[in-house]
């Protein structure tokens, strides 16, 4: 007599990917997280930052009795390390305005996908530097000048130029 075999109902369940990218819902949810604990980090230091560089006086930075310095060379230190200070907060700024951008994308479920070539953007570069709009090949035509940086991802619609309706007419 053969054995009947139970059929086997439970589904396998397999993590939903979004449409482009093959990154799953936990995959964003985790890249999400990574953005928004790197954004902290960078509020807290930008805030600090700007505390130190921005002293109204010397007497506030250093406990100097006197707000001349000893010597003139301290003045080009400290107005050296008040614009190195004001330099390093800048590029914090450009790099919360990245997150800012990588947070939207993640918002409109264009996260992990290439802005230049519309092609998902390996998890490797999205784990290394989650902010990152390119594929590392396109990046590098960029560095290189070969391409020009747009405004807006490439696989949006875009508006017919004049020259199409020139040809039309």
């Amino acid at each position: 007599m053969a054995k009947k075999r139970k059929k086997n109902t439970r589904k396998k369940t397999r993590p939903t990917r979004t449409k482009k990218g093959g990154l799953t819902a936990a995959d964003m949810q985790r890249f999400k997280e990574m953005l928004l604990e790197k954004r902290r980090e960078i509020v807290g230091d930008v805030n600090e930052m700007a505390g130190e560089a921005l002293r109204k006086s010397r007497l506030d930075a250093t406990g100097d009795l006197s707000s001349m310095p000893i010597h003139m060379a301290d003045l080009g230190t400290d107005n050296y390390e008040q614009e190195f200070a004001l330099g390093l907060m800048d590029s914090e700024r450009k790099l919360l305005g990245e997150i800012d951008d990588a947070l939207t994308r993640i918002e409109r479920g264009t996260y992990g996908i290439c802005e230049g070539t519309g092609k998902p953007i390996p998890k490797g570069r999205l784990t290394a530097q989650p902010w990152a709009r390119y594929r590392v090949e396109y990046a590098r035509m960029l560095e290189q000048g070969l391409v020009v940086e747009r405004e807006g991802p490439v696989f949006e619609v875009e508006e017919e130029s004049e020259l199409d309706t020139n040809e039309e007419a």
